[in-house]
């Protein structure tokens, strides 16, 4: 999700191949084409594979400098690197206990006291993000670290767990932003089938 929806809000054009997880040929289709045996692959123009979205997204900000990826500010760029270096390595309980399933409606389910300690990080480094921005996103404009938490945004979407108002405001501007919408869209197409 993270590097598909970056690339539709700054409009690059990109071909996707969808692969079906779960299926007989997923994990074939995948080696196909990355060596790590994960989505999402990232195959470059020159042909070059590039796996992990953090490295996906540091690529295409070095392909793509006219897009303004990171912040500016090189304070701000540090910590916009940190918190979605954070997101990338961390959250496990969350990620576990409220896994992203867009068309999951369930109010309270997989709020262990491990999840609620990830949920209550993520709403202190929203809340402290969007206390020094000056703008709608963490670091003002739409950036790579706003890509980083959409998943987590979807998770709040659909287990609906307790935050702050600041981050809930956070969560809807997110859910709102036109390439989350197509994300949402999609994912829906997708489970219908």
């Amino acid at each position: 999700m993270r590097p598909w929806v970056l690339l539709r809000h700054f409009g690059i054009a990109f071909d996707e191949t969808l692969i079906r997880l779960g299926q007989p040929d997923t994990k074939a289709k995948i080696l196909d084409v990355t060596p790590s045996g994960k989505v999402p692959c990232l195959v470059t123009d020159a042909g070059d594979a590039v796996w992990e979205s953090l490295a996906i997204m540091e690529t295409l900000a070095e392909l793509h400098p006219q897009h303004a990826m990171w912040p500016r500010d090189a304070a701000a760029r540090a910590r916009a690197r940190s918190i979605s270096a954070e997101m990338h390595a961390g959250f496990a309980d969350l990620r576990q206990n409220m896994p992203m399933q867009i068309a999951t409606h369930a109010p309270g389910i997989g709020a262990t006291p491990a999840a609620l300690f990830d949920i209550a990080r993520i709403d202190a480094i929203w809340t402290d993000c969007l206390a020094q921005s000056d703008g709608p996103f963490l670091f003002g404009d739409f950036c790579i670290a706003d890509a980083m938490y959409a998943p987590v945004v979807m998770r709040f979407n659909s287990y609906e767990p307790a935050l702050s108002e600041t981050s809930r405001a956070y969560a809807n501007r997110m859910t709102q932003l036109p390439a989350v919408t197509a994300w949402i869209d999609d994912a829906r197409k997708e489970s219908a089938r």
